[in-house]
């Protein structure tokens, strides 16, 4: 089965689900190895004979929709943003909640994956000038994979998964245990897992930042992307921070959200 009948399907099926083609075109590979595995566990020879399988059986759809979930995950992903959430954002976000009765932030990370975002949230808190405000912090934490909030939730990595995070917040953040690093428990309290499909339900507001980072805007259709920016938007406190992935942009942020002055990529609530 050539690579070429794969992004074929892809291009074909990947709109029924609100998704677009372009996110998938550099992740191609991996989503077509799970859909070929699938596809060998159902006794179809092909991509035809897969997509007569999804038409005439509705169900297969959501497990179509689960092969074409990407998590590529890591501790501090994106450096220098972390480095800015850690010296900047993350201080002036506890400045502000420490004017609120009771003084606390409400951090939302959305499609965590495996957990290494929602840790770096709370590590770049506790560590940073944030952490020494008298501000609470809770993190949420979603994903739609059952088996990445399992992950999440034991909170022990490979070595690998740590290889950008600085020195310093390493050896702060960690203890081994055999092949593993994990979190320290002072960094998991206050983190709450929920599996969650952020297309069809989103934990209750109000953030005061929120990250949602290479999945929306990268993987979702235009009017999906939309729909769901404006749920992210509604459940902000005005003035909280949206962040985005590296490389990702809205082209149009819409009415309520306007772009930091900034290099990073970073949204502001109106």
């Amino acid at each position: 089965m050539a690579d070429a009948d794969c992004t074929s399907f892809l291009q074909d099926v990947l709109p029924r689900l609100g998704l677009r083609w372009p996110g998938f075109r550099k992740v191609r590979g991996q989503v077509c190895k799970r859909i070929r595995r699938r596809m060998a566990a159902l006794g179809t020879p092909d991509f035809a004979a897969y997509h007569r399988h999804l038409d005439s059986r509705p169900e297969e759809w959501a497990v179509l929709d689960s092969l074409c979930r990407v998590s590529v995950s890591r501790f501090w992903r994106d450096r220098a943003v972390f480095d800015h959430l850690r010296r900047s954002l993350l201080p002036r976000l506890a400045a502000a909640a420490a004017e609120r009765t009771p003084p606390r932030a409400r951090l939302w990370s959305a499609g965590c994956a495996s957990g290494e975002e929602c840790y770096s949230l709370a590590l770049a808190w506790q560590l940073g000038a944030a952490g020494r405000t008298a501000t609470l912090v809770e993190i949420v934490a979603t994903d739609a994979d059952h088996a990445l909030i399992a992950r999440a939730l034991g909170g022990c990595y490979p070595p690998s998964s740590l290889a950008d995070l600085p020195t310093d917040i390493c050896r702060a953040g960690f203890v081994r245990a055999g092949e593993e690093w994990c979190v320290r428990t002072r960094f998991r309290i206050g983190i709450r897992f929920v599996c969650q499909d952020i297309r069809e339900a989103m934990p209750p507001g109000p953030f005061d930042l929120v990250l949602c980072r290479n999945l929306a805007v990268t993987y979702f259709d235009e009017a999906t992307r939309r729909r769901v920016l404006a749920a992210i938007a509604a459940s902000m406190r005005p003035g909280g921070s949206l962040v985005v992935g590296a490389h990702e942009r809205l082209a149009r942020a819409g009415p309520e959200f306007v772009p930091d002055p900034g290099d990073f990529p970073i949204y502001h609530r109106v």
